[in-house]
């Protein structure tokens, strides 16, 4: 191990500067839930910029996927901590989510005090439209590499049909995947024990390549440095605001709500968001079922993890109970604590686990199962996909139960023809023409404007 531990400036070249910039492009472009955001990471991190091999991207993704929490904001961290230290992670995290806060705060306060505006809906009408051909290049790509054996095939098709037909839960699917790779890789079976591992030459085009970088050496003194440090930003901010406000302050209720959030939101966002639904609208009544639906609206179409929903949950909540604050001072406050109590954890989880997931990878059948989870993740990207096309696509799906089957179906007379035309339209953009994606998606989004404006929409 020691002969692979190389410093981060001899290993890759890339300056602290040159990573905030990709950093800030990736979050601009962080469209499209889970599957879109993967989508964009790759392309640019492992693509263009060829920073990490495909290895140690899946092999970093497959970790985020085991962990509460937005999975592709923890991706940015680990590989931004990977190639530029602590600072690196706080970029690459702080970075990714910034789009989205200052965007559902911007709409918070445009939608709690006039609604929806059209022009800024038809904007997020083709960028939603446009995220669709992004995604379907994402499930391509990543299975291109993620699959290369029969097993691996096998595997990911288990648990797309597993998620998306019998809504089996997603640690379930995971647990599955890790002990058949298990299992597999420590009996020598080589589908298992070369996947999610890149070949030499993949390796070695990239700037990191298969090296250990000195600061990922995990230790007892830097663990307790850092669970102590991120456990106080995190809890401390709690107590005070419970300790000065009260148990029963709406603040209170955000605060310790959104932390309970932090720690079970395995499974990403889909898994958690009808829960968060519920509870706010039935339970503190924070907001009304329609407005938790046009929240969901702006967090599926800004950029950033889908969970930045819970800012306009706790904006909504703080707003209408304002105490002796401004209504709107007290919605952006409330907005903010939840973001905090939100995030603040994602980073403790990947300062934390990060360096003793780098040291795995030595390990030959603890790869193995997390090149399983590799497999088991691209059939629950391709599950995201098909969810995120039927909801963009079709404007009325119909709940299907029954012999063991629970999805939802699109209703094909439904069908929005602007959308899916603006759909196929980014499709043949990327795949026929090579199009980029920052042209498509600008692209489209002057189409939704220019339909909004037509009054097509």
């Amino acid at each position: 191990m020691n002969l692979h531990i190389q410093t981060v400036a001899s290993q890759h070249g890339v300056s602290l500067g040159e990573a905030f910039r990709v950093w800030a492009r990736v979050a601009l472009l962080s469209f499209g839930g889970p599957a879109g955001q993967i989508a964009v990471m790759h392309r640019i991190i492992v693509e263009e910029k060829k920073w990490v091999p495909e290895s140690r991207f899946l092999h970093a993704l497959n970790y985020c996927m085991l962990l509460p929490g937005p999975e592709g904001q923890q991706l940015a961290t680990y590989i931004g901590w990977l190639m530029h230290r602590t600072l690196g992670g706080l970029i690459a995290g702080g970075l990714f989510i910034l789009p989205g806060v200052i965007s559902i705060m911007a709409l918070s306060i445009v939608y709690a005090l006039w609604g929806n505006v059209g022009i800024v809906a038809g904007l997020f009408f083709g960028l939603k439209a446009a995220v669709l051909a992004v995604v379907a290049e994402a499930v391509i790509r990543i299975g291109r590499r993620g699959l290369k054996t029969l097993q691996m095939r096998l595997l990911a098709t288990a648990s797309f049909v597993g998620i998306f037909f019998f809504a089996v839960p997603f640690p379930l699917i995971i647990l599955a995947a890790a002990l058949i790779g298990y299992i597999e890789a420590a009996r020598g079976n080589p589908a298992f024990a070369a996947a999610g591992h890149g070949s030499a030459h993949e390796d070695g085009e990239s700037l990191l390549g298969d090296a250990t970088p000195s600061h990922a050496l995990p230790s007892k003194k830097r663990a307790l440095r850092v669970s102590a440090i991120w456990l106080a930003l995190w809890l401390v901010p709690v107590a005070a605001i419970v300790f000065v406000s009260g148990a029963e302050s709406v603040f209170s209720q955000i605060a310790v709500f959104f932390s309970k959030m932090a720690v079970v939101t395995f499974g990403g966002a889909y898994a958690v968001l009808a829960y968060v639904a519920q509870q706010a609208v039935e339970s503190y009544r924070w907001l009304t079922p329609a407005e938790m639906l046009d929240g969901l609206g702006m967090a599926e179409t800004t950029p950033g993890p889908l969970i930045m929903v819970l800012q306009f949950v706790g904006f909504m909540a703080a707003f209408r109970a304002p105490g002796d604050l401004p209504p709107l001072l007290a919605g952006a406050l409330g907005g903010s604590l939840a973001t905090w109590v939100t995030f603040a954890p994602c980073f403790l989880w990947i300062f934390l686990g990060a360096p003793y997931i780098e040291r795995v990878r030595a390990n030959k059948a603890l790869s193995g199962a997390l090149a399983a989870i590799t497999a088991a993740v691209v059939g629950v990207i391709l599950n995201l996909a098909i969810w995120f096309a039927i909801h963009t696509v079709f404007r009325r799906t119909v709940a299907l139960n029954g012999y063991g089957l629970s999805f939802e179906a699109p209703v094909l007379g439904s069908v929005d023809s602007w959308s899916f035309a603006l759909s196929v339209g980014a499709a043949i953009a990327i795949f026929r023409f090579r199009i980029g994606m920052l042209q498509t998606l600008a692209s489209c989004c002057l189409g939704g404007m220019g339909l909004y404006l037509a009054g097509a929409i």
